[in-house]
């Protein structure tokens, strides 16, 4: 990369941007920042909540190229991302390999991430990799979370700087930008939202899948009833239940799902009870996660549960109705949409974060949420948004 040369104009704005780490003795110097590398080792809707981080950082610092390492798996949630440069990946799926061919993909990963002499390094979760791969970066700044009782002196002398998240339950987002205000950087709420591109393949795709389902020229809704984590989903004979109100009131439907054969069984339960309907499309298991992305933009509405497809909706902008059980609302509900959050309010035990009640995969506080609940929330949530579209100039 030719070496940027940074105005008198620019140098002022960069000091200005340190306004609140000025107290901040460790604060860092923005215009020794070139090149970031981002590390998210997480699944889907993890890694898209991350995406303000990026976004934060080309705001702050201009011309500065913005990296991130994550799992294969998750690309599709940040690829064609303007705020990125580059995405280096890691293929989970390793476990055939040979031990030589582990190494070799290793050190290949290893070389492309020292080509590109990182100035920081901001690793945004506990796993261990993510502070092996800083060591051996050596970038001028490294941040990560403080984790006590779960990190040592190996984890502390791993990162330059390091932060604390508050006791207090907050989205994690703010936790997520947090590692940009323990550096000295001031956050623009203006570029806090979420990114994520579709792509004109999957927007052509789904335009064309859309007419073929009479659907091209009607509003439609989303319905992703299940979670990777099926102990987050809502009882089926419940999701049932809404499914026939909705068409009821003519509202036409298209029901997604992960490509996984116990996904898309839930989904077969749900809709098993219901007559053929010509406004109600079962697409469970066939999007890709860019054509799921590209329907997003299009409906007029979601409804499911705490997943990575509520947060590609609210990406998305598109209002999302969502219930919420042993997962906590206040750190993963919808970012900035309009939206509606269901909870049942008469279990004092959660959020609780555990595999379902005792780790037994059946979270009685989803099931707690009644149909009405959820039927009446999309119907504030549908005069809400249409009320403000009304009051827009």
């Amino acid at each position: 990369m030719p070496e940027i040369e940074v105005s008198a104009p620019l140098v002022d704005k960069l000091a200005g941007l340190r306004y609140c780490g000025a107290m901040l003795a460790d604060a860092i110097d923005p215009t020794a920042i070139r090149r970031v590398l981002v590390i998210k080792f997480r699944h889907h809707g993890d890694v898209l909540l991350a995406a303000p981080v990026f976004r934060v950082l080309r705001a702050l610092i201009p011309g500065v190229e913005v990296d991130a390492l994550i799992y294969k798996d998750s690309l599709d949630m940040l690829s064609a991302n303007p705020d990125i440069a580059a995405i280096h990946t890691v293929d989970r799926r390793t476990r055939g390999l040979s031990l030589f061919r582990k190494v070799t993909i290793e050190w290949r990963l290893l070389r492309t991430l020292r080509g590109r002499h990182y100035d920081l390094v901001i690793h945004l979760t506990e796993h261990p990799r993510g502070a092996l791969v800083t060591r051996l970066l050596k970038p001028r700044y490294a941040v990560a979370r403080r984790y006590p009782g779960r990190r040592g002196l190996w984890w502390r002398r791993s990162f330059t700087h390091l932060y604390d998240v508050p006791a207090r339950q907050r989205h994690t987002v703010e936790t997520h930008l947090d590692a940009l205000r323990r550096l000295g950087l001031v956050v623009p709420p203006a570029e806090k939202g979420l990114r994520l591109v579709a792509g004109s393949e999957a927007a052509s795709a789904i335009e064309t899948r859309l007419a073929r389902a009479g659907l091209g020229a009607r509003p439609f809704f989303v319905i992703h009833p299940t979670s990777r984590w099926l102990f987050k989903a809502w009882p089926a004979a419940s999701m049932t239940a809404l499914i026939q109100r909705l068409l009821a009131a003519g509202h036409a439907l298209v029901v997604t799902s992960g490509p996984d054969r116990e996904e898309r069984d839930i989904i077969a339960d749900i809709l098993a009870p219901l007559p053929p309907s010509d406004v109600l499309a079962d697409w469970s298991g066939t999007l890709t996660l860019k054509e799921l992305a590209a329907l997003l933009r299009k409906a007029h509405l979601f409804i499911g549960v705490d997943s990575a497809p509520m947060h590609m909706a609210a990406a998305m902008g598109t209002p999302v109705v969502a219930i919420f059980g042993p997962s906590g609302d206040k750190e993963w509900a919808p970012w900035q949409v309009s939206s509606r959050v269901l909870t049942a309010s008469s279990y004092s035990c959660r959020p609780c974060g555990f595999a379902g009640c005792g780790d037994g995969q059946l979270s009685e506080c989803m099931g707690a949420v009644s149909v009405d609940e959820v039927s009446n929330a999309v119907t504030e949530l549908l005069e809400d948004t249409s009320t403000r579209a009304c009051a827009s100039p």
